[in-house]
């Protein structure tokens, strides 16, 4: 065990040779994890496995990596229309990455490296239910949750100055300075939910099959870095052509965009 004294804590280097699988899963499974995860361990019963990883060969080539398969079957969810069955993409190439945990005492350890990368997607089959999940939670995003209250007999109390601001504030436009208009890089814009951005790309996709990264910076308000890596996970990038510099829906989330323009 390695000890290194960063915060003056102690980094656990016991599991640092143990292999592990880094996947990225949607949303909406995410929430259901999350979810059976917390009523598991506020009950007393056992926890139960929250999916099944299946890993499919050819008999008669079973060392050609091109013939490997890993689907993952999700034991249960909260949402009953939720796609029970994924296919996971691995990935070759990617970054080399560690993985870390820390404990609600703040100690930190090591939990391995990184072996494998997947990408979890729904089937071929559940792909369209899973476009109108998708479809419904950006509706439910887009709709604001504002109130407007009416105040009655106030009389313009709380419109009046308090006490001593009567004559810091002028009448007098010209006596009002300019105020500068602020660059637009020079404003900082806060990150939204990853699931919800997702969900309001797709909408906007919905709208115009192309876009490029400057529009969808204007519409969303959203850092152009962390749009770029939504960007890459959901889209492809136009090098040539008609569309060249645009960014378009990959084929398996083009189907369902386009599945509600012809409802």
């Amino acid at each position: 065990m390695d000890e290194d004294h960063n915060n003056g804590g102690f980094l656990d280097m016991g599991k640092a040779d143990r292999s592990v699988w880094l996947m990225k899963c949607p949303v909406v499974v995410a929430k259901s994890w999350k979810s059976q995860l917390a009523s598991s361990s506020s009950s007393s019963s056992d926890s139960q496995p929250l999916a099944k990883v299946v890993f499919s060969l050819d008999p008669l080539k079973p060392d050609d990596p091109s013939l490997h398969q890993f689907t993952m079957e999700v034991a249960g969810s909260e949402t009953e229309r939720m796609p029970k069955s994924y296919s996971l993409n691995m990935f070759k190439d990617f970054v080399p990455m560690c993985v870390f945990s820390e404990s609600s005492q703040g100690s930190v350890a090591m939990e391995g490296k990184v072996e494998h990368k997947f990408d979890m997607k729904p089937h071929e089959e559940n792909i369209e239910e899973y476009g109108r999940l998708c479809r419904e939670r950006t509706n439910k995003s887009m709709i604001k949750n504002r109130q407007i209250q009416v105040i009655d007999n106030d009389r313009g109390v709380h419109m009046r100055p308090m006490p001593g601001m009567v004559g810091l504030i002028s009448s007098n436009p010209k006596d009002k300075k300019k105020t500068m208009p602020v660059k637009q890089s020079d404003v900082k814009r806060t990150r939204r939910d990853r699931g919800e951005l997702e969900d309001i790309m797709f909408k906007l996709f919905e709208r115009q099959p192309n876009w490029t990264l400057k529009q969808l910076v204007q519409e969303t308000d959203q850092p152009a870095q962390f749009l770029k890596e939504i960007l890459n996970e959901l889209c492809v990038y136009n090098k040539r052509g008609a569309n060249q510099g645009t960014y378009e829906l990959k084929p398996e989330y083009k189907k369902s965009a386009e599945d509600t323009a012809a409802e």
